[in-house]
């Protein structure tokens, strides 16, 4: 394995850019209907509380499916399960393209969150188990960058392209595109790790405190984070006076460069205070919001455009520290053979209750006004980050390696 200070091998170079390109297809997938609200509303004359529950149910199905999606990435082939996922993503967004009625529409959107599930965890272990410990949260950020980039990407195409041609070619072309990269994953070979006998049970997992502490911190990180992501364009749209290609353009380049500096900024910012504290990963997450907030606030409260944008730039260059150093925090807390499990759990909880948020939101828009529904998700944000000072606590108090789970470790940098 490369030290901290050697140049990154070719396996490893090769492994993050396939693993980073789906990354980037999966949020082209995921985001590209944010700015299809608009005109789903007025096609289909739907509640916004309807319009939420499309990101809400997608994420509710791919929580529920992370849970064996990770037991199964830490038994099986982790490349074949992300060949797989892959696949059936694409196809059910394409299916989204043809969907007569709102309920086909919120099915077929749900089932992609199928193929996120069997993606993620399987990528990410493959990622640490590739990596030296002290250089994870570095590799977790570039793979999360095309994330990143591919939800702006998503979001400038939806606006475009529906503004276009309308929602349902949206849905089918970016649906064709989502299948490609998938190919460059079969023959990609898997790091080593531990035999089958060593996996670890779910509830040792769960008598870890700091993990637990983890899930509770990510679960309100995730509900104000989707909520946001989902809800933006729309707001700027019917409270900023922009228009719907002006809206989705906007927000996409300011979240492709604010996010790209930021998950890098993130990583390597979180390496570095690793190596002077078992919590610095932590560390970093907790104030990244604590940055954020505020600036979240002045985009929701200014009526200039300039101010807006320049406020989200801010506020989405710290909220995207937390993509690289997360990953990393949980496969340090537990041992290689439960990598993906541990990641499969995590999802599980947060996306399942943190789906809740853009579906909330819409209820409070729909009684009130939007704008009060995302100041309720900025407040639950700042309370996932006050959280975290919770797992630095139990870090501290228990050690980064809980003696729980001691009997499971084998590998002598986990």
């Amino acid at each position: 394995m490369a030290s901290n200070s050697s140049p990154l091998s070719a396996y490893q170079l090769r492994l993050l850019a396939v693993l980073a390109l789906i990354n980037f297809v999966n949020f082209s997938d995921r985001q590209v209907v944010v700015p299809l609200l608009p005109l789903l509303r007025r096609q289909m004359s739907l509640s916004d509380m309807h319009l939420g529950s499309l990101q809400t149910w997608l994420l509710v199905v791919l929580a529920v499916a992370s849970i064996p999606c990770g037991f199964f990435a830490d038994r099986w082939g982790r490349t074949q399960i992300i060949a797989a996922g892959v696949a059936f993503w694409s196809l059910a967004t394409i299916a989204c393209g043809f969907a007569s009625s709102f309920l086909m529409l919120l099915v077929f959107r749900a089932l992609i969150g199928v193929g996120e599930a069997a993606y993620a965890p399987a990528a990410q272990s493959m990622i640490t188990d590739s990596f030296p410990y002290q250089r994870r949260a570095m590799a977790q950020s570039i793979f999360a960058s095309g994330m990143l980039l591919g939800g702006a990407a998503g979001q400038a195409f939806g606006g475009i392209m529906g503004e276009a041609h309308g929602w349902k070619y949206t849905f089918i072309v970016v649906g064709l595109v989502c299948m490609l990269p998938g190919l460059f994953v079969i023959k990609l070979p898997e790091p080593p790790r531990r035999p089958r006998s060593e996996v670890v049970p779910i509830l040792s997992l769960l008598s870890v405190p700091a993990y637990l502490a983890m899930i509770v911190a990510g679960t309100c990180i995730t509900f104000a984070s989707v909520s946001l992501l989902t809800w933006g364009t729309d707001f700027a749209v019917n409270y900023k006076e922009f228009s719907l290609r002006e809206a989705s353009v906007s927000i996409a380049v300011i979240a492709l460069l604010s996010l790209l500096f930021g998950v890098l900024a993130g990583g390597y910012l979180a390496d570095r205070l690793q190596r002077k504290f078992p919590y610095g990963r932590i560390m970093v997450i907790a104030a990244a919001f604590l940055f954020a907030a505020p600036c979240v606030l002045l985009a929701i409260q200014s009526d200039d455009k300039s101010i807006f944008l320049a406020a989200l730039f801010i506020s989405g260059f710290f909220m995207s520290w937390y993509h690289g150093p997360v990953t990393a925090v949980l496969h340090d807390l537990t041992p290689q053979r439960a990598h993906a499990t541990a990641i499969g759990v995590y999802m599980f909880v947060t996306q399942l209750l943190g789906a809740l948020g853009p579906q909330l939101v819409g209820k409070i828009s729909d009684a009130s006004d939007l704008q009060l529904g995302l100041q309720v998700a900025v407040g639950v944000m700042v309370a996932g980050s006050l959280l975290m000072l919770l797992v630095i606590y139990f870090v501290r108090r228990d050690g980064l390696h809980h003696p729980r789970l001691a009997a499971f470790r084998a590998e002598p940098c986990d």
